[in-house]
């Protein structure tokens, strides 16, 4: 059981590396209280309709993932420590 334990926390912490990187990648995708108020600009143009195939894009799926393997992780992780 504690090689078992030994690897999952391994990839834990690449994991969570992963997800501190990823996360510093990204551009700013909110416009913040301003936008919000003022209204932003259209969306109906090719960029907003193919930006899942942008790197800005790429990026959040792959943020997503992780972050999802993450909460996936901390339950296995949970449960391991308490057999």
């Amino acid at each position: 059981m504690d090689i078992l334990r030994t690897i999952l926390i391994i990839i834990y912490a690449v994991v969570c590396v992963s997800i501190i990187i990823l996360t510093f990648m990204q551009k700013k995708g909110q416009q913040g209280l301003s936008g919000a108020i003022a209204g932003s600009t259209s969306t109906d143009n090719f960029y907003e309709k193919n930006k899942g195939r942008t790197k800005e894009g790429s990026l959040r799926k792959w943020t997503k993932i992780m972050s999802i393997t993450f909460a996936v992780l901390i339950i296995i992780l949970g449960v391991v420590y308490v057999m």
